[in-house]
């Protein structure tokens, strides 16, 4: 796939746009009703923040370079065959080549990536300044706006007949059109946010006061019913759409999908997750976290604060992925889950956004350590380097690997999530309050905060090397605290100003901060020794995770039956994931030592064991079976 050339010419640019979110702290200018709770930390607009070359800076690029490649007339070639909307612009409705996977017609969940993609776009168009993105979502937009016309003057906007929200409200089998819905309204108010575009506006608001007129007249065993399917994230859009607006009936929508029988155990810090679909339950919970935010509604701030600790602490793997066949499961019993089925992305996705919520409401070091574990071991490693492609799953099972989307033949969720996972990766890197700026991640980029007229410039190899390097680049001269995060799984910090030592108080876990009146030309070097360590998973005290800092190592378990082609180019095999056959070798050797110490570092994060056996970041390792957990002998 050839690399989309615009975003190299601009990745040291700063923008124009006035990049906007709903995280605490952004979208002041465009907010009709503003947060009420109390926030410690405030997030940078993603316009303020720069990639550096890295690998996170390559991902974007092709990140970019896919979405660039789809057609904005096959994407909405959906919409406008539900509507009737067909011109010359398609080359006829016969000869239009459809999207497969979830995007074709014989799918429910058809038109979800449209929305994604309004989303993608305008995070990629805030993170470079690129025009090319703003002026791709605007065909996708202005098409858009022509279906709703066309579908009546309800405001409905879908690539689907109305009847399937009509057969979700009574009861009867349909995939999920609200969680499709979600998408479109979530990707239009991303267009209005950050790319200011009115239309797109107008349209969601139009699709709002369909949302109005469609259900706050139905009674409430009907609305239990309902919600009792999955909706996705229809209570947060709804909350920001009132947040937008001011209109109330924005948020009696929102108070529509408050999920009982889900949240309720949650408001009263109980644990009754059971079983149930992960990522149709994470959406329910940002509801609860825009809620309190609105409203400082300690109930549900409660819930949300409850449900990340007990995810992180008891329903995570290494990898800070979650799930088990897109399930919950018994977290005391982990290892009996560690399949060829662990961690759908999308997961991970939502988890991101409720940590970047919480760190806004806590600033607590934990928020900061979960999201460089989840962004680096997972989000990272999703997405394959030769192709652009991304993972469903990231499978924990030994001898498993990693198996990729294809370019117009997949579509899942998680190809969705992962337009804008790639797209957005200045995102929490640094906060901000008064008084100054916390560093959480260790990624190449330039933040310019130009209220304050303060600017730097962050560069490091990290995990590849321990160093940091944080240059200011424009200051004011006033009083500024740079809080560096000192991580947990970090030896003895050291720390240097312009090449000489300085004290600090922190200790591993804590942040360190450094106030003074910083000059043009100073920089900070901030190192952080790593090395080997084993993390364990419940249920099976002989499995471990090999750990480097924070990175998750991978063993090379080779390229045994490996399929060629990949498993997923045939279309009638999007969703055959649960019944592929990984067939893991029957000679594969997933026994290690416990001792450390005779495992040796050839280079870098390369590793080998004693019995030869090559380990490198499973971030890094692709088209190639691994092993994470090993079966370690004392």
């Amino acid at each position: 796939m050839k690399r989309f050339s615009v975003f190299v010419l601009v990745a040291f640019v700063a923008a124009s746009v006035q990049a906007q979110s709903l995280y605490p702290g952004q979208a002041e200018d465009k907010l009709v009703v503003r947060n009420r709770a109390e926030v410690v930390a405030q997030a940078f607009d993603l316009e303020d923040i720069r990639l550096l070359p890295s690998r996170f800076r390559d991902n974007m690029e092709r990140d970019s370079a896919w979405m660039m490649s789809l057609s904005c007339n096959r994407l909405l070639h959906s919409f406008r065959n539900n509507s009737g909307v067909f011109s010359s612009r398609e080359g006829g409705y016969m000869t239009m080549k459809k999207y497969g996977g979830w995007e074709s017609l014989d799918c429910d969940l058809r038109g979800h990536t449209t929305g994604h993609l309004l989303s993608a776009y305008a995070l990629m168009y805030a993170a470079t300044g690129e025009d090319a993105f703003r002026t791709k979502a605007d065909s996708l937009v202005r098409g858009l706006a022509e279906v709703q016309t066309a579908l009546g003057s309800s405001g409905y906007l879908s690539a689907y007949p109305e009847y399937l929200i009509d057969r979700n409200i009574q009861g009867k089998s349909v995939w999920a059109p609200f969680y499709t819905l979600h998408k479109l309204y979530a990707g239009l108010i991303d267009q209005y946010l950050y790319c200011d575009n009115e239309q797109a506006f107008a349209i969601v608001r139009r699709m709002g006061d369909w949302a109005c007129e469609k259900l706050l007249s139905l009674d409430d065993t009907t609305r239990r019913r309902m919600i009792r399917n999955e909706f996705g994230g229809m209570g947060e859009v709804m909350r920001n759409l009132y947040a937008l607006t001011g209109e109330e009936r924005y948020e009696r929508v929102a108070q529509f999908f408050y999920h009982n029988d889900m949240i309720d155990p949650l408001k009263e810090c109980r644990d009754d997750l059971g079983t149930k679909h992960t990522n149709t339950f994470l959406p329910k919970v940002l509801s609860e976290v825009r809620n309190y935010q609105l409203t400082c509604d300690s109930l549900s701030g409660l819930c949300a604060d409850y449900f990340w600790h007990n995810i992180t602490t008891r329903h995570t793997f290494a990898t800070g992925e979650l799930s088990d066949k897109e399930h919950f499961f018994d977290p005391d019993h982990a290892a009996k889950h560690l399949t060829g089925y662990t961690g759908e992305t999308c997961c991970t996705y939502n988890m991101l956004k409720l940590s970047r919520h919480l760190f806004c409401q806590s600033a607590e070091m934990a928020v900061a350590d979960y999201y460089e574990r989840a962004l680096y071991n997972h989000i990272l490693g999703q997405q394959d380097p030769s192709s652009g492609m991304v993972c469903y799953f990231l499978p924990l099972m030994s001898g498993a690997f990693k198996v990729y989307s294809t370019p117009e033949n997949s579509f899942w969720c998680c190809v969705g999530s992962g337009f804008e996972n790639h797209a957005k990766y200045g995102e929490g890197i640094y906060y901000h309050d008064d008084s100054g700026v916390w560093v959480n991640l260790f990624i190449p980029s330039t933040l310019s905060w130009r209220e304050r007229g303060f600017a730097l410039q962050q560069q490091t190899l990290f995990p590849e090397e321990e160093t940091i390097r944080l240059k200011i680049t424009e200051s004011d001269g006033s009083l500024l605290a740079l809080r560096l995060r000192y991580p947990a799984w970090s030896g003895r910090a050291e720390v240097k100003i312009n090449g000489r030592k300085v004290g600090y108080k922190a200790s591993a876990g804590d942040y360190i901060t450094l106030s003074r009146r910083w000059k043009v030309g100073d920089v900070v070097e901030l190192r952080l020794p790593m090395s080997l360590r084993w993390e364990g998973v419940a249920g099976d005290p002989s499995r471990k995770a090999l750990m480097y800092g924070p990175i998750v190592l991978a063993g090379d378990a080779g390229e045994v039956n490996m399929p060629t082609p990949a498993p997923f180019s045939d279309p009638a095999k999007y969703n055959d994931y649960y019944t592929y056959d990984y067939q893991i070798p029957a000679d594969l050797k997933d026994t290690i030592s416990a001792d450390l110490s005779k495992i040796e570092r050839v280079d870098g994060l390369h590793f080998r064991s004693a019995d030869g056996c090559d380990i490198r970041p499973l971030y890094d390792t692709h088209h190639r079976r691994y092993i994470v957990y090993w079966r370690v002998e004392d």
